[in-house]
């Protein structure tokens, strides 16, 4: 009898509808983000007067069509934002959100960010027209966010490439959609962080890496030694670098050349040693 007992109270310690009563918030906020929470549920945690609760719901994809709706115009910016980046956010409430000006102080940065426009900007779904207003936006972090997109025209991210924002050009350097042309413009940029994301960039033409692993900044060398597409040749020039980051960085790199991991693995310093050394098991 006492062991039915206790498999019945965590029976309903299980039971979503229990769970969704539960006087601790943390507990209905997990329910809220679990995929398999029944949609009568959700729609219930939608209500909720806890907005971190609500917040959760509006990014779970199993939300219903209503649930999203009604979300999508939640007092809570926080609520809003975490629609935005719903994978089941539809065009018309994108657009809609869009226009949202609900900001959040950062404090990292001190200044306020707009936090719903910019998840609007990173949505896989959005439409192009949207995507193309987020663009123009006077706020540097929602062109970044923007920039960041898949879904940018070849149009746009000609224009983006070329904006007053290195965060703007930063993202575009790392938009795994960005054409070739435009990632060996971004590689000359004359921000530092720029030229490494080109050089981190997978999809950045061999021209463009040999001139990074040429670049002023040891920083870049590093970070292009670390490219799977440089080639070996250049890897040898760069496991000679004065900058122990840069010989380990090229000690890992797959195309780097038995023989200079050879070498490698004597080098005087210890990281270097120990990265080309495991390179040779």
């Amino acid at each position: 009898m006492i062991g039915e007992n206790q498999k019945e109270k965590e029976n309903e310690r299980e039971d979503p509808k229990v769970l969704s009563q539960s006087w601790d918030w943390h507990v209905r906020r997990k329910l809220a983000w679990n995929p398999d929470t029944p949609e009568e549920i959700l729609s219930d945690l939608a209500r909720d007067k806890v907005q971190w609760v609500r917040e959760a719901v509006a990014g779970n994809a199993r939300a219903s069509l209503s649930t999203l709706t009604l979300l999508a115009e939640d007092s809570s910016g926080f609520v809003r934002a975490a629609l935005a980046l719903n994978s089941q956010a539809t065009g018309e409430m994108l657009e809609m959100l869009a226009a949202d000006e609900m900001t959040d102080y950062d404090s990292t940065l001190q200044k306020n960010r707009y936090l719903v426009k910019e998840a609007v900007a990173r949505n896989p779904q959005i439409n192009s027209e949207t995507l193309a207003f987020l663009s123009r936006d006077y706020d540097e972090h929602v062109r970044a966010s923007a920039a960041s997109n898949l879904l940018l025209t070849h149009d746009l991210m000609s224009k983006m490439a070329k904006d007053v924002s290195w965060l703007v050009r930063n993202n575009i350097a790392g938009n795994p959609s960005t054409p070739e042309d435009l990632l060996i413009y971004l590689s000359s940029d004359r921000i530092m962080d720029v030229r490494a994301t080109v050089a981190q960039n997978p999809l950045t033409p061999g021209a463009a890496l040999a001139a990074l692993a040429a670049d002023k900044s040891w920083e870049v060398r590093e970070t292009v030694a670390g490219n799977p597409n440089l080639e070996g040749s250049i890897l040898e020039e760069l496991a000679c670098h004065w900058s122990w980051m840069v010989r380990e960085a090229a000690a890992k790199n797959p195309n780097t050349p038995a023989e200079t991991i050879r070498k490698l693995a004597q080098d005087p310093d210890q990281s270097v040693q120990k990265a080309a050394r495991s390179r040779m098991k």
